[in-house]
């Protein structure tokens, strides 16, 4: 319940008291109080959803009536929101939100960056209800110029959650985000490798990683779950693997077994025989003597064992992702030096046929931007071209959805031959024509 009160007179007057010369009242006897004619005369006061009192002072009876009948309102819905709530800094807010959300630690580390060093710099010590939908158009504005448009996309969410749960909580009534909207993004399709260009890659690998390339390139496997993958997740009788774990190696800490990065991941890849017989020539020469490491597979119960490593670096231990970018920069320039040198016999063999039309040999290459996750997106494409259902390639790749895949790989599923036309002219193909006949 909120009610107004008049500051300036008394509510219950004494029958000696004297009346107030200055105004009147239709109704009741108007006796000055202490702070007649000091501040605003009408107050609004009500208790909260926790009990306290609040209350809030007003020059004119008609703002202080339409404020009460809100919070009335908004008490009866459960929709009240303490103005002094939003005062907390945007960096109070936010906070709560990082240390209590449930956030893997690698995203927990990305989080924590991307609040650091984009957004406590312009939002962190402003009251959270002082918060406008320009500022936040204001900030994309200048963050489009400085960061890629996948990653102004997550940078965002990180500023658009804390204030959506702040209105949850109650402490402002609407989030400056709503309607607020991002730069359309154009979104780069996959150009998977050459499969000249997948050999080479394998070819030029250490020995110690040469079975590694080929079942990413085999499987899709991601690059936490190829370095997670222990000896018995390999089926050798059925040529499978199973994916149950990934290698996690944070900024700030030591490398874990944890969960795969979806329940979807969980799953189960067919190989091919030279996968498997790879694999198998790779334990032979490289045996897994097992490593030491925690799991996290259970966050209830995380644990030390050895692990049963397949792939581990030349001094058996688990390969690191800063270590992994200097093996792969290697075989990626090994491999373009197999390849443009083969490029350089086969256009010197064109060259002394005559140069036939149509047989001038194409240049493949590792492409600069490269990376182990290319091998990834080289299997399904493989699988796309064998023409593959999306649900069939979603199950392998482990997304979460079919949709991540369609929008990851839509652009290599090929096109049906255009039935459409004769769709159309087997039910429509009768119709007598309706130009006029050519006069002679």
């Amino acid at each position: 319940m909120a009610e107004v009160y008049d500051r300036w007179h008394k509510s219950h007057p004494g029958e000696d008291d004297k009346a107030c010369a200055e105004h009147t009242s239709k109704t009741r006897k108007l006796v000055p109080s202490g702070e007649h004619g000091k501040g605003k005369r009408w107050q609004v006061r009500w208790r909260d959803a926790s009990g306290k009192q609040r209350k809030e002072n007003f020059d004119k009876r008609a703002a202080a009536d339409t404020r009460a009948a809100t919070v009335k309102a908004d008490l009866d819905r459960g929709l009240y929101v303490d103005p002094a709530a939003g005062k907390e800094s945007f960096r109070a807010v936010a906070e709560r939100w990082r240390t209590s959300a449930v956030h893997r630690p690698t995203s927990a580390s990305r989080v924590e960056r991307g609040l650091r060093n984009h957004i406590y710099p312009t939002f962190g010590d402003r009251p959270v209800a002082s918060i406008r939908p320009s500022d936040i158009q204001a900030w994309i504005k200048d963050r489009s110029q400085v960061l890629a448009p996948s990653t102004l996309t997550v940078t965002y969410a990180y500023l658009v959650t804390p204030l959506r749960t702040a209105v949850r909580d109650r402490i402002i009534a609407s989030s400056p985000c709503d309607g607020v909207r991002l730069p359309r993004q154009r979104r780069a399709e996959i150009t998977p490798l050459h499969a000249d260009a997948v050999r080479a890659l394998i070819d030029a690998a250490a020995p110690r990683f040469r079975a590694l390339y080929l079942l990413a390139a085999s499987s899709g496997l991601r690059q936490g779950e190829l370095f997670g993958l222990e000896v018995d997740c390999i089926d050798f009788l059925r040529r499978e693997v199973k994916v149950r774990q990934q290698l996690i190696d944070p900024d700030d800490g030591e490398p874990y077994l944890g969960e795969p990065k979806t329940h979807e991941s969980y799953r189960t890849v067919p190989l091919t025989k030279a996968a498997v017989d790879a694999l198998a020539a790779h334990l032979e020469q490289f045996p897994a003597n097992g490593v030491k490491i925690e799991d996290r597979t259970d966050p209830r119960k995380p644990r030390h064992r050895t692990a049963q490593l397949l792939f581990l670096n030349d001094y058996r231990e688990v390969v690191r992702r800063g270590a992994w970018s200097h093996v792969w920069r290697r075989s990626r320039q090994n491999a373009n030096k197999a390849l443009g040198a083969a490029y350089s016999k086969a256009y010197a063999a064109w060259v002394r046929s005559g140069r036939p039309e149509g047989g001038e040999p194409s240049r493949v290459e590792v492409p600069d931007g490269a990376s182990l996750h290319d091998l990834r997106h080289f299997y399904a494409s493989l699988l796309i071209k064998h023409r593959e259902n999306v649900k069939t390639v979603q199950k392998r790749l482990g997304h979460a959805k079919p949709s991540i895949t369609l929008d990851t790989y839509t652009h290599l599923w090929p096109d049906e031959e255009d039935t459409t036309r004769a769709a159309v002219e087997a039910v429509l193909g009768d119709v007598p024509p309706l130009c006029p006949a050519k006069s002679a």
